[in-house]
C-alpha cells in the first residue's frame, strides 16, 4: 500500500483497506485526536479533580492539569507483557467519548477485545503492531490513525523490539466501551 495515499486505515472483513476520503468517522477521528492530545476532559479514573491545584475553571474552560491523573500499570486481564495507561480524558452525554494514552513496552499488547461503537489510535511514539481477527498483522508508526469499526475483533501493542504509544480513543454505549476476550498467544503475536 502507498502509505503517502493512505492517510486512514480500518480494518474490514479481515483485510486492511486505505481510504483517502474525508468522511464523518475521519471527521470525528481527527477531532477526537485533537481533543484527546489536548487533555481537555476528566479521566478514566477518578482524580483530584475537584482539587483546586489541579483544575482550573473559566466559564465553560476545564483544565485538567497534566500530573493531575495518576498513571497505572495495565491490568492482566486486559494486557500482556508491561503496559503503562494514562488517563486524558472522559465526556459524559451526550458524547460518551473517553481517551487515554497507553504505551507499550516491547512484547506488550492487549487482549483480543472488541467495541460496541469502535475504537481510534493515534500513534504518537514508537513502533507498533494491530490485527483484526482473519487479517493480517499491520505495521503502526507515529502519525498513523487506525479506526476499527464496531464489533471488530482486534488487537494492538508494540513490536517484538520496539515500544509504542498510542492515544485511544472510544466511545460508550450503554455505559460500556469495551468487550475483552482471550489472550493474543504468542504464537499469533508472532506470524
Amino acid at each position: 500500500m502507498d502509505r503517502s495515499a493512505a492517510s486512514f486505515r480500518a480494518c474490514k472483513g479481515g483485510a486492511t483497506e486505505a481510504r483517502s476520503v474525508v468522511t464523518r468517522r475521519t471527521t470525528l477521528s481527527g477531532a477526537a485526536g485533537l481533543a484527546a492530545l489536548a487533555s481537555t476532559h476528566s479521566g478514566f479514573a477518578q482524580a483530584a479533580a475537584e482539587n483546586d491545584l489541579t483544575m482550573e475553571k473559566n466559564g465553560t474552560m476545564d483544565i485538567k492539569r497534566n500530573g493531575s491523573r495518576p498513571s497505572g500499570k495495565g491490568p492482566e486481564a486486559w494486557f500482556t507483557g508491561t503496559v503503562r495507561v494514562d488517563p486524558m480524558f472522559q465526556v459524559g452525554d451526550p458524547l460518551r467519548l473517553s481517551g487515554g494514552q497507553v504505551t507499550f513496552e516491547p512484547g506488550g499488547r492487549t487482549m483480543w477485545h472488541t467495541h460496541p461503537l469502535g475504537q481510534t489510535l493515534i500513534v504518537t511514539s514508537g513502533l507498533g503492531w494491530v490485527q483484526c481477527a482473519g487479517g493480517p498483522i499491520e505495521e503502526i508508526r507515529p502519525g498513523d490513525v487506525v479506526w476499527f469499526p464496531p464489533g471488530e475483533k482486534h488487537w494492538h501493542g508494540a513490536t517484538a523490539t520496539t515500544a509504542m504509544t498510542h492515544v485511544a480513543v472510544t466511545e460508550s454505549l450503554n455505559g460500556k466501551n469495551v468487550d475483552w476476550m482471550e489472550m493474543v498467544s504468542d504464537e499469533q503475536y508472532h506470524k
